[in-house]
């Protein structure tokens, strides 16, 4: 049986390195059909990333999407219904952050980072529960953040879309668990993603990578029907980086 399986900010860092894990999955488990569905902003990344998708195996489409813009999500969700009629697996992965002291940030970065990380993955989550509903099956994971429930000096806006997100999953849960609807929160410290911008050697040194969030999220999974994995909490060896 195929899974349709839509991963959203596919097309770098983690959700780049999650499209990866899934389609190499097919390696070990012989039974797992994955249609990789992945959305990006950029053409491009799209392209390369469904490239990677299909050399080990994995079917994909690309959608191109601003999780920021209402229409593309329209656009999005109907597309999936049109073409595959259900829907197995969505990563909320897109997120996007400006960061800075408080009194230096802007109505531009609070509107940039909320359309995204709220109400873009809000939005998306509820067009597709209701087929998940319908189907009484399906698994929404939330690629939140340590920032849903631990406050970052220079981080306030980005903190508050974290702990917004982390309201709407537990809120998922209360509807999920009445369908058979798998909900997981997967809650990453710092990891070397295009977000940081340039990272100094050092830096890089006292931090994860994107595969090492990919690896938990595609075994979640993969866990049998009757199995749920609630919560994934990955941070550096060393603890969360410390803000001057």
């Amino acid at each position: 049986m195929k899974h349709i399986i839509l991963i959203t900010g596919a097309g770098k860092g983690i959700g780049r390195a999650i499209a990866l894990e899934f389609a190499r999955a097919v390696r070990h488990h012989p039974d797992f059909e994955p249609v990789l569905l992945l959305s990006s902003r950029t053409a491009a990344d799209l392209e390369s990333i469904s490239l990677e998708c299909r050399a080990e195996g994995a079917l994909t489409d690309t959608v191109k999407v601003d999780m920021a813009d209402m229409a593309d999500l329209r656009r999005l969700a109907a597309h999936i219904i049109e073409r595959y009629g259900r829907i197995d697996c969505l990563v909320n992965n897109a997120g996007v952050g400006r960061f800075g002291s408080l009194f230096d940030m802007t109505e531009a970065d609070f509107d940039y980072t909320m359309n995204t990380n709220l109400k873009g993955t809000f939005f998306l989550t509820q067009a597709l529960f209701v087929m998940m509903e319908r189907q009484h099956s399906g698994h929404i994971f939330f690629v939140t953040s340590v920032a849903a429930t631990k406050a970052f000096r220079h981080s306030s806006i980005y903190c508050m879309s974290k702990f917004g997100q982390r309201g709407l999953v537990e809120t998922m849960r209360l509807y999920a668990r009445r369908c058979n609807v798998k909900i997981t929160d997967v809650q990453p410290g710092a990891a070397l993603t295009p977000m940081w911008g340039d990272v100094s050697d050092e830096m890089q040194a006292l931090m994860m990578m994107p595969e090492d969030i990919a690896a938990p999220v595609v075994q979640a999974y993969l866990q049998p029907a009757r199995t749920v994995v609630e919560e994934i909490v990955l941070r550096p060896t060393g603890g969360d980086l410390q803000e001057e």
